[in-house]
């Protein structure tokens, strides 16, 4: 019978109190950062109503547990130094957190300041040749291109460096 009870709790249509919907909240953001809005569509699922949401976001807020550019930081440092992705990609995946475009614009301009972007398209480009210096024929080429471009390389940028390898 109490099996019945914890069920019926946790159905997504059911209305939650705010409180609960605040440490939900906070478990949310103790396992990793999140922006402000991921946290109001976790929320939404585990089935907390609307005013529960907006206090609950509000209050984090207001303590700092939700920042949306220490969230776009974080993912764009994620983004170039481990996963060695360029701007174009970087942005998307700010973006695609859901953190507003202003926001994301400042922390890409402030993060790619202090990188050297050549170096980056080269270690990308190094490591998918694996030691080789030269591109072999023209479906590498083009394979190699569509990798780049995909990983967020600027197209002029990523077609310099593979007529380089080229010749």
């Amino acid at each position: 019978m109490a099996r019945r009870a914890r069920s019926a709790r946790s159905e997504p249509g059911a209305a939650r109190p705010s409180a609960t919907a605040y440490v939900d909240g906070l478990k949310l953001l103790a396992r990793r950062e999140l922006s402000e809005h991921q946290v109001r569509q976790r929320l939404a699922r585990k089935g907390h109503d609307a005013d529960a949401i907006d206090a609950a976001v509000s209050r984090l807020r207001a303590e700092r547990a939700i920042d949306d550019a220490r969230v776009a930081e974080a993912i764009a440092r994620t983004e170039t130094a481990v996963k060695r992705r360029g701007r174009v990609r970087v942005s998307m995946q700010i973006a695609r957190a859901g953190i507003a475009k202003t926001i994301a614009t400042q922390t890409v301009d402030e993060v790619f300041a202090g990188l050297d972007d050549e170096a980056l398209l080269e270690a990308a480009l190094g490591r998918r040749l694996r030691g080789r210096e030269r591109i072999e024929d023209d479906r590498e080429f083009q394979r190699l291109y569509r990798y780049l471009v995909g990983q967020g390389f600027e197209h002029d940028r990523v077609m310099r460096a593979l007529e380089q390898r080229r010749r």
